[in-house]
């Protein structure tokens, strides 16, 4: 997802400096039982999902540029305790640098669904091929303030690949504990207002090792719906 785009945000936006806001109701919120961040627990989910609601649907717009499909990959690592796989996306990308993000980018003509997208941006850009994945399903789509209509595919990843990163696009990647993603203690609501809009996102800083991984944005708001379903 690197087509140029015009953003509107000032350019020493700083996400991390951004007020944490507080949200009505967020501090009842419980994490998702045990059994359900569980290699079984995600198949039955997924297997027979409930009745939910996504909480984030679409972004306030912020960049000028015309709509665009595109798939992305959460890639669950099958450990004993699960992990997420994500990228940390090169400093020379036009639309959403040095961020964190999950594998993936816009359909082409080449791909039949979002699921085939999915997995072959995965490849390109991590070398991460379809022989370890198990797909699960879909979240809802969700539309960024770059006008990116993303369909998230959830995903297992079986232990033991070697990954060949793609330098161009990616800088790192790294992986996360589902169980601390999926704790809404670790979802930080900030805020701030610019060019007369209110604008809002989740972040979850995740400390690993030394480094701090600020996952915020478009990611951080598809983990806050898969949240939502694992709660559901």
């Amino acid at each position: 997802m690197s087509d140029p785009v015009p953003l509107r945000f000032p350019p020493s936006f700083d996400p991390r400096q951004a007020p944490v806001l507080r949200v009505s109701g967020d501090d009842v919120l419980r994490p998702p039982a045990p059994q359900r961040l569980t290699v079984p627990g995600l198949r039955a989910l997924f297997h027979s999902p409930p009745i939910w609601t996504p909480e984030l649907i679409k972004e306030k717009k912020f960049a000028d540029r015309a709509p665009a499909q595109a798939a992305v990959l959460l890639p669950l690592v099958m450990h004993e305790r699960p992990t997420l796989l994500l990228t940390q996306r090169t400093a020379h990308l036009s639309t959403h640098s040095g961020q964190i993000a999950f594998p993936g980018g816009k359909l082409d003509d080449v791909d039949v669904n979002a699921t085939a997208a999915a997995l072959r941006e995965t490849q390109e850009e991590i070398g991460l091929t379809a022989d370890w994945i198990e797909v699960l399903g879909h979240l809802p789509e969700y539309v960024t303030g770059t006008s990116f209509t993303v369909t998230p595919v959830v995903a297992l990843v079986r232990p033991g690949f070697v990954l060949q990163p793609n330098p161009h696009e990616v800088d790192d990647v790294f992986e996360v504990p589902l169980d601390f993603l999926m704790d809404p203690a670790n979802h930080h609501r900030h805020g701030f207002e610019w060019d007369g809009v209110m604008r809002e996102w989740y972040a979850m800083p995740y400390q690993d090792g030394a480094r701090e991984r600020f996952i915020w944005g478009a990611t951080a708001g598809m983990l806050r719906n898969f949240y939502r379903l694992l709660i559901a």
